[in-house]
């Protein structure tokens, strides 16, 4: 899918030239999101978060200076911790077979496992409102299709 055309106010995180390298910033991973119509919110600890079929995407920033994308999805299916040989074997096949997302079991503090899995892109030397895009949509598609593979494995997807 072709990238949306941006277009932003003078002073926004989308101004200048379309090629230009911008740093990596809350102000325009959200931008890039809304371009796409995706809605997300800003949580309690002021990270980006939508919800998607099957489960939640976070889009955080890390590093010394925030220049690390990461997408993280997890999905929404929770299993009882007796489970989690078998989450490990699914993540294990699912990062054999696929490039995207790295697919990983967290077991919560309530003892409930999940499968989650998480995209990362070093975007030091900065990213095109284009190039931002593409990650975001690629980090999007696989995390949820991760996500319908683990419902599937749940018995809740077909």
């Amino acid at each position: 899918m072709a990238s949306p055309e941006f277009e932003d106010d003078p002073d926004g995180p989308l101004a200048g030239h379309p090629s230009t390298l911008r740093p990596l910033t809350h102000d325009l991973l959200v931008a890039v999101l809304a371009g796409r119509g995706h809605p997300v919110t800003t949580d309690m600890g002021g990270d980006l978060v939508g919800r998607w079929a099957g489960g939640h995407i976070w889009f955080l920033r890390a590093g010394t200076a925030g220049e690390l994308l990461q997408v993280r999805t997890v999905a929404a299916d929770t299993f009882p911790v007796d489970l989690v040989p078998v989450l490990h074997e699914f993540c294990n096949t699912w990062n054999r077979d696929r490039l995207w997302p790295k697919a990983f079991v967290h077991v919560d503090d309530a003892g409930q496992a999940r499968v989650c899995g998480e995209v990362i892109t070093d975007l030091e030397r900065g990213v095109t409102p284009h190039q931002l895009d593409r990650l975001l949509d690629r980090g999007i598609s696989t995390g949820c299709r991760l996500a319908a593979e683990v419902g599937r494995l749940a018995g809740t997807r077909s």
